[in-house]
């Protein structure tokens, strides 16, 4: 495995589309895919407003998305962390709902800065 830096983290993020944030459920670890998109270092997600994620306003959370090829044996893994904000903004909400599209009722935006960000490339070795 190779350690990646802060910017191939974000480019490798950038491709990506469903990803994993991992929480904190009733004292207990909890992880849910989402559709996500990065702006800027922000990572962003739409969800429900009365789902386990509607409840992660001012929650420090983290975030894994990854791409592996399992019959090269090799990809990537990125891990971020950062405090999960609603995004309250009227304005930025429509904005967002053209580039994230969600099934549902999902009218809730989260905002999660990255704070810190790890992210490794796996390759096959023979």
């Amino acid at each position: 495995m190779r350690e990646l830096p802060w910017e191939e983290c974000l480019r490798l993020l950038r491709k990506a589309t469903i990803g994993r944030l991992v929480f904190t459920k009733d004292a207990l670890p909890a992880i849910r895919p989402v559709e996500f998109l990065v702006q800027d270092e922000d990572i962003l997600v739409r969800t429900t407003a009365d789902g386990a994620l509607g409840r992660l306003a001012d929650t420090v959370v983290a975030f894994e998305a990854d791409s592996i090829d399992e019959a090269r044996r090799s990809g990537w893994s990125v891990v971020a962390v950062g405090m999960a904000r609603r995004i309250e903004d009227a304005e930025e909400q429509r904005a967002l709902s053209c580039r994230l599209r969600a099934a549902g009722a999902r009218d809730l935006f989260i905002r999660i800065p990255v704070q810190i960000i790890t992210g490794r490339y796996l390759e096959e070795h023979g």
